[in-house]
Parts: structure tokens; sequence; C-alpha cells
């Protein structure tokens, strides 16, 4: 038990006061609470600057790349090996994790590479761009099994769906800010360069809050109450069960049916749906729209579990046939669905792998889990770029036929995910 963790105790234990002896274990119970819930509030704060930083610049991804010439296609290509790099290699980064046990390290190694954002406005090709912007998406691959991990001990002391949604919800005031910056740059200045100099400053102050996050609780697997004879004899069992298999491949083809945003703000711009200027205002109404999804889900999946699964193909299909549309209503209505979806991706699929594994694998469960999802966004990615090329009609069949799919997938599979911590 580390010092804060002490100071929490006697601080509990100086209000009940002289005549209200309290059991050490209500002491500790109570001390971890409070320990995590402002473990959760630090590193929300992190996510929220690092949201400033890149959920800023991806508002206007898809226009950027286009002004520096790059095509449909490219964009597609680009936003795909970025999402893939930024998910996949998380595998590596989770296996890691729990080889040698470096969760800060790793962690604060991955928000650095943040810097590659305000390095966009260094970028005078296409190409040199999609370098930066694969650059940032490999970051967050190198942070986030240890970002999770660490998230997933304190949300577990307020119920896994709680505890993520809260980080959900403080992490997407940062992706609100972001956007709005870049509203704001080019309202005022015509210009990409201005809003990616700017993100020096919240670059930055990642990094410092995460190092003050550290200091804190340097060691976060205390917040979580477990046995752990029993967890080591089955954590290996648990991890790669069939219920996170079949989870994983319910994930897997949700994903490759969710059209990324760089896609749908390419086609507002080219076919000038809206002006340019209110993409990025556009995408912060979806990042508000995320966080008031992600509590709100989060407590419902701490009480339903299951369920809560199964809004996610029913919300992600309408996005594309209205996201696609040339009509200014229906792509407002479909950011509203987007980042609703976005929503419940950051909180209860998260919060599903840490209730169907044990604590001492997680690095690796999450590793894999974002691994799936980001070869999905490849793979959905570059099949959207290439039909939105060819047909925006054959675009929405495929999407609809895809999630359909996920939902039959994860209607079939209801027995065993339930019977496994659902």
């Amino acid at each position: 038990m580390n010092n804060s963790l002490f100071e929490s105790i006697e601080l509990l234990r100086i209000k009940k006061g002289k005549n209200h002896i309290m059991p050490k274990e209500d002491f500790d119970a109570k001390a971890k609470k409070k320990l995590a819930l402002t473990f959760i509030l630090l590193f929300g704060l992190v996510s929220a600057l690092g949201d400033v930083t890149y959920e800023g610049a991806r508002s206007v991804y898809g226009p950027y790349l286009g002004l520096l010439g790059a095509s449909a296609v490219a964009i597609g290509f680009v936003s795909g090996v970025g999402e893939f790099s930024g998910y996949f290699l998380r595998l590596v980064s989770g296996y890691l994790i729990d080889r040698t046990k470096k969760y800060w390290l790793i962690t604060i190694l991955g928000y650095g590479m943040l810097v590659s954002v305000p390095l966009l406005a260094l970028a005078g090709r296409w190409e040199i761009a999609a370098l930066f912007i694969i650059l940032e998406r490999t970051g967050k691959a190198i942070r986030s099994p240890g970002k999770d991990a660490m998230l997933s001990h304190a949300a577990k002391k307020m119920g896994t769906g709680t505890g993520f949604g809260l980080h959900e919800a403080l992490d997407q005031v940062g992706g609100i800010i972001g956007p709005l910056i870049f509203t704001a740059a080019l309202t005022l200045t015509g210009g990409f360069k201005q809003g990616f100099t700017v993100m020096w400053i919240p670059a930055l102050l990642t990094v410092v809050v995460l190092l003050i996050a550290r200091a804190k609780v340097p060691n976060p697997a205390i917040l979580e109450e477990a046995e752990k004879e029993t967890r080591e004899a089955e954590s290996f069992k648990k991890a790669l069960s069939k219920a996170f298999w079949v989870y994983g491949l319910f994930v897997f083809i949700s994903v490759v049916g969710f059209v990324n945003f760089p896609l749908i703000s390419y086609h507002l711009s080219a076919q000038k749906v809206i002006s340019q200027a209110l993409i990025p205002l556009l995408y912060a109404v979806a990042m508000a729209v995320d966080a008031v999804a992600a509590l709100i889900i989060g407590k419902i999946y701490d009480k339903v579990r299951f369920a809560t699964l199964m809004v996610i193909p029913l919300l992600t299909f309408p996005i594309a046939i209205l996201g696609f549309s040339g009509n200014y209503i229906s792509v407002i209505i479909a950011m509203l669905l987007w980042g609703s979806v976005m929503g419940i991706h950051e909180t209860i699929l998260r919060a599903a792998v840490a209730d169907l594994t044990s604590m001492e694998s997680r690095g690796t469960a999450y590793g894999i889990f974002n691994s799936l999802y980001g070869v999905a966004m490849l793979i959905g990615s570059v099949i959207v770029g290439l039909l939105y090329e060819y047909s925006i009609i054959y675009l929405v069949v495929f999407v609809v036929t895809i999630e359909f799919i996920a939902f039959i997938v994860l209607f079939v599979s209801k027995i065993n995910l339930v019977k496994s911590s659902f």
C-alpha cells in the first residue's frame, strides 16, 4: 500500500472521530474508492489534454489531406493505416506491459508521441502529413493498453461501466475543445497550420499531468481487490476463453461497418454539403454527444451488461445512410449517431474486456482487443473509401449488411457471453 493510500486512510479515521472507530477493512475500501476516483479524474484530465491535441487535428485530417493533394482513396487508406497502427500495435504493447510491468514508462512514452500533431504544421506534402498522422496513431498504440489496464483497476472499484464512462466523459471535454480551436483557426485565418501550431501547448501539458498522476498513484493495481491465488490460476484460461474470442469477433465485425470521420468530412467538403470551417465544429458536437452517451451507457452497462452491446449495430448502420447524403440535416443526425457510437465503443467495449479477463493478463487482453479493433478499422476504411469512389449506394449496402451480421453474431453468442461475467 503506497503513501497516498495510507494518508487517505488516516484522513478517514480522523473524520470518523475517536468514538467511531471503523474496521480496518472499511478504511481500506473507502480509501481505495476515493483514490480510485482521484486516479480516474487525473487520467481523465490527461486524456482530455491528449484529445485537445489529436482530436482537434483529426477533425480536419480529411480536408487537410485533400488540400495537400490526396484523393478519397488515399485518405481512406491513410485513415485505415493510421487506425490499424493505432490499434494493432497494441497487441505488442499489451504483451510487453504484462511481461515487464512497466505500465507507466510505456504509457508516458506513448503520450510523448503527441508531438507528431503540431509537427503537421510543417508538412508540405500529403505523404509527409500521412507519416505524422500514422506516428500519432502509433503513439496511441503504445500508451493505450497500459492506460486501459491501469484504469480498469480503478474502474473496478466503481463499476466498470461507470468508471470507464466517467473517464470517457472527461476525455471528450478535450474532444470538444480541440475541434473548436480548429474552427477558430479556420474562421479567423483560413488556414490549417495555425491550428496545428497551437497544439504544442496541450501536447506538452498532457505529459506534465501524466507525471502528476504517476506520483499520486504509482501502483494502480492496489485499487483492485482480488484473490490473488485464484486469479493467477485462471488468468491465462480466462483471458483466452471462448467468450472473450466470441466477443472479439463481434467487435471486429461491427467496427468494419463503422465509417470513420475523415471520410465523412471529405464527403462534406468535396460535395460542399456544409462550409469547410463548420466541419470541425460538427466534430465538436459529435464529441459532446460522445461524452453524454458515455456517462449514460456506462451506468446502464453496470445494470444490464449484455443488452447494451446490442445497441451498437443498430446505431451504426444509419450513419452511412445519413452521413453520405447531400442534406445537411441528415448529416447532423449522422454525426449525433456517430458521437453516440463512439461513446459506446470507448466505454462499454473497454469495460467488457475488464469483465471478461483477469487483472494479471489484462494488458495482453486489451492488446488483443485493440488489435482486432484496428484491423477492422483498416479493412472497413479501405473498403468504404473504394466504394465511395465507385458508388455511395454500394457503400451503404455494405455497411448495412456488415452491421446485420454483427447483430446476428452477438445474438447467437448471447448464452456464452452471459455465462462469462456478463
